[in-house]
């Protein structure tokens, strides 16, 4: 599991120094740009998660409701998982954009 090292103002950023473990910097791909740290005990919202299918093999992992205003997904959505010894993260990346254009459609239809 990563740990930042150290940070430092700079300017209108923070500079962050992390130490990771090998295993999450192969998860990078490479990838230095677009970087986002997060921490698993930052997640306090509880969710459920939905199961369907012959013996639930289906799982649906289900938006809080709150969560869900104004959320129509008409693209496809990506998914990361990050493994770490004890458990399975789950990150989802949605375009944001898409949910500002169909608000925009909803308000021209009803003018």
């Amino acid at each position: 599991m990563g740990m930042i090292v150290s940070s430092r103002r700079e300017k209108n950023k923070v500079v962050v120094v992390a130490a990771l473990d090998h295993e999450e910097l192969v998860q990078l791909k490479g990838e230095i740009d677009d970087i986002h740290i997060f921490s698993e005990k930052v997640a306090d919202l509880q969710t459920n998660i939905s199961r369907r299918g012959k013996n639930e093999a289906t799982k649906y992992f289900l938006i809080p409701r709150h969560l869900r205003k104004d959320l129509s997904i008409r693209e496809p959505v990506s998914c990361q998982r990050i493994n770490t010894p004890d458990k399975a993260i789950f990150v989802y990346v949605v375009n944001k954009n898409v949910f500002h254009e169909v608000k925009k459609m909803k308000n021209n239809m009803i003018n």
